[in-house]
């Protein structure tokens, strides 16, 4: 038995398969316009920051009280970040609101406008929705945008503000916040760190363990450290001999911290050198495995 297959089901079948190969070529093949610049996902239990801000004291433990103006000066970071910058002094609960921004930004195209209401902003920071935590938002927020950073970390320099644009309905809390689209190479595969949130949340109000843990997380495989580099590095205002007593406690910290949340961290302080051990995360690991492949130069 035979069928005939008419000139117009013909038609209608080049039709449909046409149809479906434009549908596939949509989906496998997006037109460069619908592109935007987009930061790394990253997983909803991570804050993602670049290195050179981890590894410096641009956002730094220091205590609270009046801030001290910064005009222009190159902040101490360590070997291949430079960073200089201008306006009042960062603290880490400044990098929790710049955190939580970026988290909240990276699922739509960066520089464009975000918007996202107080209440939610406040939630990603784990913080409760009160009158007091929205002002201290909006001083924050405002920190963030009244500032200049110029940041050369790898082959990349950035000249901008950390928050380009931020504006607010006051009736419906709603805010409106733009990043510059210009951040995205400080996000590039080897720049940037994902810090386990629950554990830097849990050390919420110990500014000094939180940039310890920061720190510590952008390096795959830390070497040991003197102590008045830390104190360089993190940015503190505390003179040396005061913060060798509280670098243990916050060290300690940290180790509780970590432990808590199955995150390997442990240190001792020999002498004048801070040596640490830690469990490598995702990417870092990858790193150290490649390091480790690479042929030895041979010595001599």
């Amino acid at each position: 038995m035979s069928f005939a297959v008419t000139s117009s089901e013909t038609a209608r079948y080049e039709v449909l398969m046409a149809n479906a190969r434009s549908r596939i070529k949509t989906i496998q093949e997006p037109e460069a316009s619908q592109k935007g610049v987009q930061l790394p996902l990253w997983p909803v239990g991570v804050r993602a920051v670049p290195n050179g801000f981890l590894r410096s004291a641009l956002f730094g433990a220091i205590a609270k009280g009046r801030r001290r103006y910064v005009n222009g000066e190159d902040l101490a970071a360590v070997d291949g970040v430079t960073i200089r910058y201008k306006g009042e002094r960062l603290d880490q609960g400044d990098l929790d609101v710049w955190e939580s921004v970026l988290h909240a930004v990276r699922l739509q195209e960066l520089g464009g406008q975000c918007r996202l209401t107080s209440y939610a902003l406040l939630k990603l920071m784990g913080k409760t929705d009160t009158g007091k935590n929205r002002a201290t938002l909006q001083n924050r927020i405002e920190r963030l945008v009244a500032n200049a950073v110029t940041v050369k970390q790898g082959r990349y320099t950035y000249i901008g503000g950390l928050i380009r644009f931020a504006a607010k309905d006051e009736e419906t809390q709603e805010w409106v916040i733009e990043l510059d689209e210009k951040l995205r190479p400080l996000f590039a595969a080897d720049q940037f760190t994902q810090i386990e949130w629950a554990v830097r949340h849990e050390l919420d109000g110990k500014p000094l363990a939180q940039w310890l843990h920061g720190f510590y997380a952008s390096h795959a495989k830390p070497f040991p450290m003197k102590v008045e580099t830390l104190l360089r590095l993190c940015g503190s205002e505390s003179e040396l001999r005061r913060y060798r007593q509280t670098l243990g406690d916050a060290l300690d910290a940290v180790a509780e911290a970590s432990s808590a949340h199955g995150e390997g961290f442990s240190y001792e302080i020999r002498g004048d050198l801070v040596h640490i051990e830690k469990k490598a995360q995702g990417a870092q690991r990858r790193h150290l495995a490649k390091k480790a492949s690479r042929p030895r130069k041979p010595r001599g």
